[in-house]
C-alpha cells in the first residue's frame, strides 16, 4: 500500500541529495550551515516518526537560527547551455507543458479513483490523506517523464531542483511552517475565541451573514498568516462547524473546498505569502515589490466573488 512514509521518504531523499550538492559547493561561503540546514529537513522527513518531539522542537529552532543568521547562501551553479536549452525548446515546443499537466491530472485521477485501485484485494493507495499520496505519486511520475522527453539526466534533475531552493531559501518552508502554525493556533482554542467573537457582533442565525463572516474571514486570516492552510482550521473550528454545519446544516464537503479556495484568494493579494509573492519578484528581478499581487488583484477578487456565489448555491 501506497501511504504518507513512501512520499515523505521521497521528499527526505530529494532534500539529503540538496544537502550532499550543497556541501559539496565550494563555490558558496556558507557551504557547511546551507548543507545542514537541508539536511536537517531531510531527516525531518526521513525518521520523523522515530524522532521525541522534544529532537523535532530542537531541529525547527535550528533550522530558524540558521536561517535567521544568514548561513542559508546560493551557491555556484553549472552554466546552463543556452543553446541545447534552445535546441530542446524548438524540439519540444508545447509538450515542454505536459509534465505540469501531469502533476494536476494524475493527482486527480488518483485522488478520485484511489477506491478502485487494489492489488491483491486491497487499496493500493491508502485512505488516509488520499490527495497528498496523489500528488506525491503525481510528482514523481511527472519528474520522470520529463526526464524522457528532455533527455536529461537524473543530476541535471538534481541539480534543477538545488537552483530553485537556493533562489527560494528558507522561504520555501513557509507553506509547511504556516500550516503547522494553523495547528497551533486550532490547539490553542483560537477558533472558540473567534467563534465567541462573531456570535456576539454579527447575527451568525442568519445563513447569508454566516457564510460572508465565513468566506471573509478565510481570505482575511489567510493575508494576515500567510498562507490558507493556517487559517482553514482557525475558521472552520470557529465558523465553518458550529456554525455553518451544525446550525444551518450546510454541506460539509463544498464548504470546506469552496472556504479553502476563499483562502487562496487571500493569498493572492498578501505580502506574507513570501513564497508566492514576494519570491518570484525577487526571480524575476522587478522593481516594484508588490508587482506580483497587483497583477493577481485582478483575479483574486473577482474569484472571491464566484466563490461566494458557490459557497451560496452548494453548501
Amino acid at each position: 500500500m501506497i501511504g504518507l512514509p513512501h512520499v515523505y521518504l521521497l521528499a527526505g531523499i530529494f532534500l539529503a541529495a540538496m544537502a550532499l550538492l550543497s556541501a559539496r559547493d565550494r563555490g558558496n561561503p556558507r557551504r557547511h550551515s546551507t548543507a545542514l540546514f537541508w539536511g536537517l529537513l531531510s531527516v525531518g522527513f526521513l525518521a520523523g516518526d522515530t524522532l521525541p518531539a522534544e529532537a523535532l522542537g530542537a531541529m525547527v529552532i535550528l533550522l530558524a537560527l540558521i536561517a535567521g543568521a544568514g548561513g542559508l547562501r546560493s551557491g555556484v551553479h553549472a552554466p546552463v547551455d543556452a543553446h541545447v536549452l534552445q535546441e530542446r525548446a524548438d524540439r519540444l515546443g508545447h509538450r515542454l507543458l505536459l509534465p505540469v499537466l501531469l502533476v494536476s491530472l494524475l493527482t486527480l485521477a488518483i485522488a478520485l479513483g484511489a477506491g478502485h485501485l487494489r492489488l491483491d484485494g486491497k487499496p493500493l493507495v491508502a485512505p488516509v490523506q488520499t490527495t497528498v499520496i496523489a500528488l506525491g505519486v503525481s510528482c514523481a511520475f511527472a519528474l520522470l517523464f520529463a526526464l524522457l522527453i528532455t533527455r536529461a539526466g537524473p543530476r541535471e534533475a538534481l541539480e534543477g531542483g538545488r537552483r530553485l531552493l537556493d533562489a527560494i531559501g528558507w522561504a520555501a518552508l513557509l507553506p509547511l511552517l504556516l500550516a503547522v502554525l494553523g495547528s497551533v493556533f486550532a490547539r490553542a482554542g483560537v477558533g472558540e475565541l473567534l467563534s465567541g467573537l462573531l456570535t456576539a457582533s454579527l447575527p451568525l442565525e442568519l445563513h447569508a451573514v454566516a457564510l460572508l463572516a465565513y468566506a471573509l474571514g478565510m481570505a482575511l486570516l489567510t493575508m494576515v498568516m500567510g498562507n490558507a492552510f493556517a487559517a482553514f482550521p482557525v475558521i472552520t473550528i470557529g465558523i465553518g462547524l458550529p456554525v455553518l454545519v451544525s446550525q444551518h446544516h450546510a454541506d460539509p464537503a463544498p464548504l470546506a473546498a469552496l472556504g479553502m479556495l476563499a483562502g487562496y484568494c487571500g493569498t493572492l493579494l498578501t505580502p506574507m505569502a513570501a513564497n508566492f509573492n514576494i519570491v518570484p519578484v525577487a526571480l524575476l528581478g522587478l522593481r516594484d515589490q508588490h508587482a506580483v499581487i497587483k497583477a493577481q488583484a485582478f483575479t483574486a477578487l473577482p474569484l472571491f466573488v464566484c466563490n461566494l456565489g458557490l459557497l451560496f448555491v452548494l453548501s
